[in-house]
């Protein structure tokens, strides 16, 4: 995945609570054996009239001409609960989505995310509370994500402090998934497995 070191980008304000991963990515559109090609049904109830997804619902936030290049993603609590799916956060990471934001997140989901290069930045209630008032109704506006720093900027300049574990943290910054991050020790697993395969014959 590609390293995640700081993101500015327009905000789509989201404002419902415990959307599921089936709102994300309806459980029609997992069929596809690659990682590509899901943000065209990224929230596909809410972003579309009929089944086939021809046509779009005016109403929904990333419809609207100021938002469809939104890589920046404001909600509610409980965001991603629901299945397991990682198709969730392949969906949003292909629509062109970086960060999310949100007061609380589906365990599960949180660390799909970080595992695909998505921040999820969790603020409390009221802190996210501001963050809306700062982009309902004002279209276009920007915020900007600082993983070295661990800092939110927002769209007026106030500063939020949030939390991530050092592991995360690492890997994020130097483009480490679970597979990049073992291959850095992959000297070591051959050595070790090369004196399997001396002493310990019978393991090999």
């Amino acid at each position: 995945m590609e390293p995640f070191k700081n993101h500015t980008g327009i905000v789509a304000p989201l404002d419902r609570v415990n959307i599921d991963t089936d709102a994300i990515i309806p459980k029609q559109f997992l069929r596809k054996i690659e990682r590509t090609g899901f943000g065209q049904h990224l929230f596909h109830e809410w972003r579309f009239l009929d089944y086939e997804g021809t046509k779009e619902n005016p109403d929904f936030i990333l419809n609207k001409p100021d938002y469809r290049k939104s890589t920046v993603l404001l909600t509610r609590d409980n965001f991603g609960c629901g299945s397991s799916r990682e198709h969730a956060p392949w969906a949003l990471e292909d629509y062109g989505f970086r960060v999310i934001i949100a007061p609380s997140f589906a365990d599960i989901f949180y660390n799909n995310c970080i595992k695909n290069g998505i921040l999820l930045i969790q603020l409390n209630s009221e802190q996210v509370e501001q963050l809306f008032q700062e982009t309902v109704g004002k279209p276009g506006v920007t915020m900007s994500a600082d993983l070295e720093s661990q800092t939110l900027t927002s769209p007026t300049g106030k500063k939020f402090s949030f939390a991530i574990s050092t592991f995360d943290k690492h890997c994020m910054l130097n483009g480490l998934d679970q597979i990049g991050w073992t291959l850095q020790f992959e000297k070591d697993i051959t050595k070790y497995e090369e004196y399997v395969k001396s002493n310990m014959p019978w393991l090999a």
